[in-house]
């Protein structure tokens, strides 16, 4: 497989697993650990057997491509993140949850603001304010 394929796959694919085996059955125990953290983080990825026969040297041409020394090699919006070790440290301080996270929708308007004008508007209850009787 080229540099060009493996980019390829990077650019096509938020979340790409370079592992040994599949995420169906993966072939090393950790390439397993971070399918399996990935799983918990509910995270859809798409996986690449650096085994398969039908990638070439794919085995080699990924550590070559990333200048990293293992696999499994986790790459997150066309960002190389690391091996098992980086992911599992990532899962648990929280980092990994936040960098797969959706960006939110930028209004302009924040919601806090919204609810005051609604309430000055119209008269509506301030769901902030409390009441006395």
């Amino acid at each position: 497989m080229t540099n060009e394929e493996i980019q390829k796959i990077i650019d096509e694919n938020k979340v790409v697993l370079f592992m040994k085996g599949t995420k169906d059955f993966p072939q090393c125990g950790f390439s397993g650990l971070v399918c399996k953290i990935l799983g918990k983080l509910e995270t859809d990825f798409q996986d690449v057997n650096v085994l398969d026969d039908t990638n070439g040297n794919l085995r080699e041409e990924i550590k070559a491509f990333s200048d990293w020394p293992t696999i499994p090699q986790l790459y997150i919006n066309k960002e190389f993140v690391g091996g098992a070790d980086i992911v599992r440290e990532m899962y648990g301080d929280g980092s990994l949850a936040s960098m797969l996270e959706e960006p939110k929708p930028i209004t302009g308007f924040p919601a806090d603001a919204l609810d005051k004008h609604l309430v000055q508007q119209r008269g509506l209850p301030d769901k902030n304010k409390k009441w006395r009787k």
